[in-house]
């Protein structure tokens, strides 16, 4: 038997594909409703907000099960350099499964909204913030003073988020790979310092 909580659960996860494959502006709440398999009303139960409700349910949702990701990915504070280039690879690799579809729904959505909707602009600045800090940490742990670890996870943040950009405009890993032995040496740069 479904429960409500497995219905809205679809609905975050119908949503979340849908903005991350076409984008915010270009889905619909029908197209969310017949992905998700649940009556129309539902969504209006469940997000009495409406779609920027659901929007921001899908930017924090998203944002904790990357934010999850960079804990799993960072996690042996020895060789930095080489646990972000690696992390850059990985990310290409996922590039390519996704058939270069934006896999992450954060930066599409914050691409789309930070100038139109001042509620989804603030969610998806907590999580890139969520994600800098995470970062941060690592690089902190690793050795790096507080001031420049956040300058090396912010640089390294936007380094990824540019390279997705650019490996999906051209349907190739091309800018991720390349941009891995970048990021790497920002790190070593940072840890030279």
């Amino acid at each position: 038997m479904k429960t409500r909580g497995d219905t809205r659960q679809r609905i975050i996860t119908a949503a979340t594909e849908l903005f991350r494959r076409q984008g915010y502006t270009a889905t619909g709440m029908k197209q969310i409703v017949a992905t998700a398999q649940t009556p129309f009303g539902s969504i209006y139960h469940f997000f009495p907000g409406g779609k920027v409700q659901m929007g921001e349910e899908v930017v924090r949702t998203s944002g904790a099960a990357y934010l999850d990701l960079i804990a799993a990915l960072f996690t042996d504070p020895t060789d930095p350099a080489t646990a972000t280039e690696e992390a850059f690879r990985g990310a290409a690799r996922t590039l390519h499964d996704l058939d270069y579809a934006d896999p992450c729904p954060v930066a599409t959505i914050a691409l789309e909204t930070s100038g139109t909707s001042e509620r989804l602009r603030h969610a998806t600045a907590e999580v890139f913030t969520s994600w800098t800090d995470a970062l941060t940490a690592y690089y902190t742990s690793a050795g790096l003073p507080a001031p420049a670890a956040n300058a090396t996870a912010t640089s390294v943040l936007a380094l990824l988020e540019g390279a997705f950009m650019l490996g999906r405009a051209s349907r190739s890993t091309a800018p991720v790979l390349a941009t891995a032995p970048a990021a790497a040496a920002i790190v070593r740069a940072a840890s030279a310092s």
